[in-house]
């Protein structure tokens, strides 16, 4: 939106679902990254995947029969992604599907269908890292709809990072009366972070039971900060969990930070723990030693060029020693990830014969 504003030759319409709705979540974020309010908010709310998708479809197929655009750009692999690629399709308009390629390769991570919906019928496909490239390839998507361009959450993080850095540290924590600010309570880079929402690793009693448990063991050797993502709490709470928490007094459960003070937190980490796909991306162009809790990630490159790990969960205490120990992994940054993706799209789009 910043790098199409002022265009001479394009219109932009910003369509916000309302899929993510909370004001930490979500509308923190415009704030933060100055992004223009959206000129159609469609509002859909929380619902099952197939209520969600269906109440979005119905919202921005009204808002294609009143727009009439000529392209339709959708970003990354959300129930919103799919939704509105499926009514631009089906109403003839072309798609330009961004972060397009990316796969896991799991079918029960809902993201991944959405993945393989959007890009069986998208028309334009930008990508963020050459694996993406090679998968579309061998799905049989012709090479010239393939465009490599580099990715948007590195604009964004080069864009906000210094900006991050004068945020406070100063953090209340959850189910307990007193706060934390990083530098008093610790010196900065001696702790880690942890974000966690996956709901193979949070909705499950045993498999939440089991994490407690390795974040406290580990928060005894050096301290963990987690924001906690709303459903993880959720089930912290539902599971009884909360008292095992409050046994470790350097396992810090947080609230949710908007972006720029979650920025500011990771980069001052001396690793992150996660189970995200975002923090990934980040930590690679920080170069900060990044453990991820899953069997596979869409973001390869990641691992391959830059400083994040895949392990499992029984490796988790193993892997935080050696990064104690000064041996974690650190690498490269991707080609492209320099900050200028944005402006990319937009000449891409701009190139555009419709």
């Amino acid at each position: 939106m910043h790098a199409l504003r002022n265009h001479p030759g394009i219109k932009p319409i910003l369509v916000h679902t309302g899929q993510h709705y909370d004001v930490k979540m979500s509308g923190q974020f415009f704030d933060e990254l100055n992004i223009p309010a959206p000129d159609i908010n469609l509002e859909v709310g929380s619902a099952s995947h197939a209520v969600q998708t269906a109440r979005i479809m119905e919202g921005f197929e009204q808002v294609c029969l009143n727009e009439q655009p000529d392209y339709v750009l959708v970003v990354g692999d959300v129930n919103s992604t799919a939704a509105c690629t499926l009514v631009a399709s089906k109403m003839g308009i072309k798609t330009i599907h961004y972060e397009a390629g990316l796969r896991s390769n799991d079918r029960t991570m809902p993201e991944e269908i959405n993945r393989l919906v959007t890009d069986a019928i998208s028309d334009v496909f930008i990508t963020t890292s050459i694996d993406a490239d090679e998968n579309l390839l061998h799905e049989g998507v012709p090479a010239q709809k393939i465009h490599m361009l580099g990715n948007l959450m590195i604009d964004s993080l080069v864009a906000q990072l210094p900006k991050a850095k004068k945020t406070g540290l100063v953090f209340k924590l959850l189910n307990r009366d007193r706060q934390i600010q990083l530098g008093v309570d610790f010196f900065e880079g001696k702790y880690g972070a942890l974000t966690f929402h996956r709901p193979g690793n949070v909705d499950d009693k045993d498999s939440l039971s089991k994490l407690v448990n390795l974040w406290g063991e580990i928060s005894q050797q050096i301290p963990l900060v987690f924001p906690v993502h709303p459903r993880t709490y959720k089930n912290i709470l539902q599971f009884g969990l909360q008292a095992d928490i409050d046994k470790y007094p350097n396992l810090f459960f947080i609230e949710p930070l908007g972006y720029l003070q979650f920025i500011h937190l990771v980069s001052c980490s001396t690793f992150a723990l996660t189970d995200s796909g975002g923090i990934q991306e980040e930590t690679t162009f920080m170069n900060i030693p990044c453990l991820t809790v899953r069997p596979n990630t869409e973001r390869p490159v990641t691992v391959w060029e830059g400083s994040n790990k895949l392990i499992k969960m029984n490796e988790i205490v193993s892997e935080v020693k050696l990064i104690i120990e000064g041996k974690g992994k650190h690498g490269t940054t991707p080609k492209y990830w320099d900050g200028h993706t944005a402006e990319r799209i937009v000449q891409l789009i701009d190139e555009f014969k419709i």
